[in-house]
């Protein structure tokens, strides 16, 4: 019972994440199923992949859901999506299939150096606490960043809005429409990440709540608790200035970082 309490928590903390940051998941499932994984024991030697494998699943209808308010909201714009997603896509696949061929701890550990760049790049760089003057995605950015995004976020299980958002805020975007396009971004790692690591771990995985890597206990009630989550933030959270709002994003990438470390 108190497990099933912690679990409907992480998600609807997720649900809260995945409007205000874009984060469709990835930043508080994976840290979260990797330590209640490797705390009961069971798949041993699975938890990072579980984790990342039960993420990808949850970004599918959280980022979905958070989509579809966004429009309805008016913070949704063309050119944050269109074509960047395409390329996203290509990217997602590969990233499915690398993580399979590398050991769980190095997964983590990936995850763990990819945080820290993140951060770094985000207070050390000009061009994301203080929003630049918009500029168009250049085709380098488009034909390599994009595929790039869709490797990194497919293999660790993030959704890729930690790339999507600091590099729409780069090019001039307010943080309410970096974090919007961040979940429509996330809809193709999500779906073809899941399907990739249900396909990879079919022979790997066993028991009933298990459909290749995904846990299917976990993902129902991690989706059905952000639901809940992404309503609750749009109903009753305030909107944030835009400076706050990108220091506050900075802030819970180091809060995610202590917890997949510790």
């Amino acid at each position: 019972m108190i497990e099933t309490l912690i679990v409907l928590g992480a998600g609807f903390i997720t649900g809260i994440t995945t409007i205000l940051f874009g984060f469709g998941g990835g930043f508080v499932v994976v840290p979260f199923v990797y330590h209640l994984m490797s705390s009961s024991g069971e798949q041993p030697g699975q938890a990072m992949h579980i984790a990342v494998a039960t993420s990808t699943a949850v970004m599918i209808l959280n980022s979905g859901y958070a989509t579809l308010t966004n429009w309805r909201s008016g913070n949704l714009l063309r050119e944050t999506i269109i074509p960047l997603i395409f390329f996203i896509s290509i990217g997602a696949a590969l990233g499915a299939f690398a993580s399979t061929l590398l050991a769980d701890n190095v997964v983590r550990l990936l995850f763990v150096i990819y945080m820290l760049v993140t951060i770094a790049d985000c207070l050390f760089r000009q061009g994301f606490l203080v929003k630049p003057a918009r500029a168009a995605l250049s085709t380098m950015t488009l034909w390599v960043g994009g595929p790039l995004i869709g490797v990194i976020a497919t293999m660790l299980g993030v959704g890729g809005s930690v790339m999507t958002v600091p590099l729409l805020r780069r090019h001039g975007y307010e943080m309410k429409h970096c974090v919007s396009a961040a979940n429509p971004l996330s809809i193709p790692v999500a779906v073809i990440g899941a399907l990739m690591y249900v396909v990879l771990g079919w022979q790997e995985m066993s028991g009933p709540h298990y459909l290749g890597y995904v846990n299917l206990t976990i993902l129902g009630l991690l989706v059905a608790a952000g639901i809940a989550g992404i309503i609750f933030a749009k109903r009753a959270l305030p909107k944030v200035n835009d400076k706050l709002h990108a220091r506050v994003y900075v802030l819970l990438l180091v809060v995610v970082l202590i917890a997949i470390s510790l």
